[in-house]
């Protein structure tokens, strides 16, 4: 393939394809139709409080591979930071218990013996039943699958799943489900140690990323939407701009990257999700007291996950569709409530800022789940990339890199040809 490849979107799908691309020495032009890179994963900076804040926080893994390699190619493998051992401290807000979840390193988890790493009011048998979504069927629910119940069910399985799936999990799609837990928990401690980009997401994913781009002689060009696709038979053969029209010669590669109801506007016939769920970020202006846990999960409360970097407290919660119309105020004097209960905090409320994503990620259920279209397309020079499509994750970093890398081997092949 000596043609060009056209990337549309630099998102975190665009801009790992583009990477991808460019290592295996491929021609890459990006355009983008905002004025920044990043889409839902990206820093900016907040005149309310005169910080740099990221729309959304997010949790990675040790395990998550594609992200690593990623932050590897781009030089920022120093960017995500987290404990050296799998720990997790979470918060029972009603009763005031705290613990720490700490699964051994190993594939064999011993550590379900152990009273002092797992979830308190829990025995080993208990674990056994979320075995289940390993196996689970095709268009099966969680709810269908296991026992949304209990203890361990509200104290672990509820909110781990609720924060990868983005949606109420009995609902949520078992298959989804079961890859997660594959991944992390089934794959050992080792392969579920948390990472968090401490110095924010433009830092740790997108910055480095334009900066290796434009050494490379690629440089983004932004405010660029695209109008349409133009097809010819088997085969793209032009993209009109706002103010460009370009031709795909034959030796020309197209790799859409953009969010799935765009996609469904410009390709004729896409199937692709269409049900969304929102995440609800808050920011708190105040620098977390001494000993605070990076990463805290906070049962039997409105937040969810308290993150904390070295200038806010963050708080995030998933599926969070009920208080896209609750008043802002009413909202963050709540939130900030719990906060200040679960860092040890007595001050009144600081300077505050609610980022909500109304589309964050697809609604992971199984029929949400049965839409994702695979990277191919019918049109043997497009390909498609994006957490929505046909990763085998839920909606995630990891996902939407992995989707990245798939549609960079697809473009980077000799011979495209299609489905």
């Amino acid at each position: 393939m000596s043609g060009t490849v056209y990337i549309i979107g630099a998102g975190l799908a665009g801009l790992s394809c583009a990477v991808r691309l460019a290592d295996e020495g491929k021609r890459v032009a990006i355009y983008e139709a905002a004025r920044m890179a990043g889409g839902r994963c990206r820093s900016y900076f907040d005149a309310t409080l005169d910080l740099v804040i990221d729309n959304g926080n997010h949790l990675l893994l040790s395990g998550n591979m594609a992200a690593r390699d990623y932050g590897a190619r781009i030089g920022a493998s120093d960017a995500l930071v987290g404990p050296e051992e799998c720990e997790f401290d979470f918060l029972d807000y009603g009763t005031g218990q705290r613990w720490k979840l700490r699964p051994n390193a190993s594939q064999i988890p011993w550590w379900i013996f152990f009273a002092d790493r797992r979830v308190p009011g829990t025995g080993p048998l208990d674990y056994l039943d979320a075995g289940r979504l390993l196996f689970a069927k095709n268009g099966a629910t969680i709810g269908e699958t296991m026992r949304c119940e209990g203890s361990l069910w509200e104290k672990l399985w509820r909110p781990v799943m609720l924060s990868a799936l983005n949606i109420e999990p009995s609902v949520a799609s078992a298959t989804l489900a079961g890859a997660v837990l594959r991944e992390t928990l089934a794959a050992g401690g080792s392969a579920c140690r948390p990472l968090v980009a401490k110095g924010g997401l433009g830092h740790a994913f997108i910055e480095p990323a334009l900066r290796k781009l434009r050494s490379q002689g690629i440089e983004p060009r932004f405010g660029a939407r695209l109008k349409e696709i133009v097809f010819d038979g088997a085969r793209v053969a032009g993209l009109r701009f706002s103010d460009e029209e370009i031709a795909v010669e034959t030796e020309d590669r197209v790799v859409l990257a953009a969010p799935a109801w765009i996609a469904q506007e410009l390709v004729p016939g896409l199937v692709a999700p269409d049900d969304h769920r929102a995440i609800l970020n808050v920011h708190f202006k105040i620098a977390p007291p001494a000993g605070q846990s990076l990463l805290l999960g906070m049962v039997g409360a409105l937040s969810e996950w308290l993150f904390a970097f070295e200038d806010r407290l963050s708080v995030t919660i998933s599926g969070a569709d009920r208080l896209m119309d609750a008043p802002r105020e009413e909202l963050a004097a709540k939130i900030w409530e719990e906060v200040a209960t679960a860092a040890g905090l007595t001050c009144g409320l600081p300077a505050w800022q609610i980022v909500k994503e109304k589309r964050a990620t697809f609604a992971a259920t199984p029929a949400q789940e049965a839409r994702r279209p695979q990277a191919k397309t019918q049109w043997g020079n497009l390909f498609l990339a994006g957490d929505w499509t046909a990763t085998g994750l839920p909606a995630t970093i990891e996902g939407s890199i992995r989707s990245g890398y798939k549609a960079a081997g697809l473009a980077a092949a000799e011979k495209a040809s299609p489905v």
